[in-house]
């Protein structure tokens, strides 16, 4: 299996371990936090997986206070009474002496545990699969049927890389959920993944989805923190200004990872996945993906923007204090729409861009960008 090397984040850690005692990196699970991890200089490497590393945790205290350097320690979020001492540890000890990495795979535990005990103190990287940037323009076909998970990705076949992508469903219904202390069958929630996919893409309707599953709109919303807690799913901000237009409100749902997106839907290959009526849904969902990694976009500063009449516009981001906007869309040719007309004009944007499959990049019109997905 090839190893890729994803310098850009490395550097990143590097960075931030160098300005504050404790980092802590977030992904899903199998994202490649421990290969990154691995690629430092650290001291002592704790995978509280290992049974071993486990119950030397019994004694953190001692064992923690007698190591120096960069210590990790992976899957964090088993054991949170840790991170009250880990605040006692870098206060105790100058910052020089003594640093830590984090490695977590569910962010809603992680981070509330750190912001109660390791404010000011820790910093954050989120981590995701791969992107186009780390594979080459030139792999976008097969990081779109794949997704962006390192053993996905690298698989030998598309055979081999569905295989494991059906593994890591069962396994992260099977075993990873159940050890944060969450108790729902597994049945029951690959059925409400599955259910949710249907919304890839798409307005989240929260009343829809619980009247379809038969539970109640609390239960839903339980479920759906959990898809999004364990980087599953990410749900994306409506926009909406006093504009004189009824707007939507509601988020926006997409499956984080496309290559989980097939996999739920049994799609093996490029082919079934051109023949899909998902291919739309899916096209945007990744095509957005890679075009907030590669202009350095953090979600939670992107929006989307659509009204009841029907102008939308997928991806809204400021910069400078200026709007910019991006459309994600399956054809060889883009045209400029009436919506994209519209949503240029109630919204001020100061640029919007086409991401298109082809290889071509051009100016459609004034301040509308055709790009290429190769660019």
């Amino acid at each position: 299996m090839t190893h890729i090397l994803r310098s850009d984040l490395l550097e990143r850690v590097r960075t931030l371990i160098s300005q504050n005692p404790v980092v802590a990196i977030l992904g899903p699970r199998q994202c490649g936090k421990s290969t990154l991890a691995r690629e430092l200089a650290f001291s002592k490497f704790f995978d509280l997986e290992n049974p071993r590393d486990w119950t030397q945790m019994d004694y953190a205290q001692t064992l923690l206070e007698s190591q120096t350097g960069l210590i990790v320690i992976d899957e964090i979020q088993r054991r949170p009474e840790l991170f009250a001492l880990l605040r006692y540890l870098v206060d105790q000890t100058h910052p020089a002496n003594r640093k830590f990495l984090l490695l977590g795979s569910a962010s809603p535990e992680l981070i509330r545990q750190s912001s109660e005990t390791l404010a000011g103190r820790i910093a954050f990287v989120e981590m995701k699969g791969f992107h186009l940037a780390e594979v080459g323009q030139q792999e976008w076909r097969k990081l779109w049927l794949r997704g962006g998970f390192p053993r996905s990705f690298l698989a030998p076949t598309d055979q081999a890389s569905h295989d494991w992508r059906e593994h890591f469903i069962s396994s992260y219904l099977e075993r990873d959920i159940p050890q944060l202390g969450i108790r729902i069958p597994s049945d029951t929630l690959r059925r409400f993944w599955l259910m949710l996919s249907h919304y890839h893409a798409q307005i989240l309707n929260y009343s829809e989805l619980s009247r379809s599953f038969g539970m109640s709109d609390k239960t839903v919303r339980s479920y759906i923190d959990i898809l999004q807690g364990t980087f599953m799913i990410t749900k994306l901000t409506p926009w909406f200004e006093n504009l004189g237009k009824r707007l939507v409100k509601q988020p926006k749902l997409y499956l984080t990872d496309s290559g989980i997106f097939h996999a739920l839907h049994d799609i093996e290959s490029t082919e079934q996945l051109l023949s899909s009526p998902k291919l739309g849904a899916s096209w945007e969902g990744f095509a957005l993906s890679q075009f907030v990694s590669s202009h350095k976009i953090r979600l939670k500063n992107a929006f989307f923007w659509s009204t009841h009449g029907g102008a939308e516009i997928d991806l809204l981001w400021k910069e400078g204090g200026r709007n910019f906007g991006a459309e994600f869309k399956f054809v060889d040719a883009p045209k400029v729409t009436k919506s994209l007309r519209i949503a240029m004009a109630d919204l001020k944007l100061e640029a919007v861009w086409i991401i298109h499959p082809g290889k071509d990049s051009y100016p459609l019109d004034k301040n509308i960008f055709v790009q290429s997905i190769y660019n």
